[in-house]
């Protein structure tokens, strides 16, 4: 089992195309923005190793595609867990993009690793 080492938040948005899965992905890179500590050279770690849980959330879950979530990460074994969070925005009549809310996805980002394969 995976030992939680860090959790990194994000929130992104869809403005004007009703896209769950760009704010989706946008949360997910604005997460990625906020950290930069190199976990697995500090616990002496393949990057490959790294056991990464995506927790999005948004107004309709079940319009987010998790692969291109996945995607988005160059290793690691990626889980992605969408559930009903975020907020829609109803865009006001004669605005572009009017018929679509604009969309916000908030993201928590969890990184950790298999510590018991460190000992042997």
């Amino acid at each position: 089992m995976a030992e939680t080492l860090l959790v990194e938040f994000g929130m992104g948005t869809s403005l004007r195309r009703g896209d769950y899965t760009q704010a989706a992905e946008r949360a997910v890179r604005d997460a990625l923005w906020h950290n930069s500590i190199n976990l697995a050279e500090l616990f002496g770690f393949e990057k490959s190793a790294m056991q990464i849980t995506v927790d999005v959330g948004v107004q309709q879950p079940d319009r987010v595609d998790t692969d291109t979530i996945k995607a988005v990460f160059p290793y690691g074994n990626v889980n992605v867990r969408v559930s009903k969070g975020g907020l829609d925005v109803a865009r006001p009549v004669g605005q572009e993009g009017e018929g679509h809310p604009t969309i916000m996805a908030n993201v928590a980002l969890s990184v950790g690793f298999n510590m018991e394969q460190a000992d042997g």
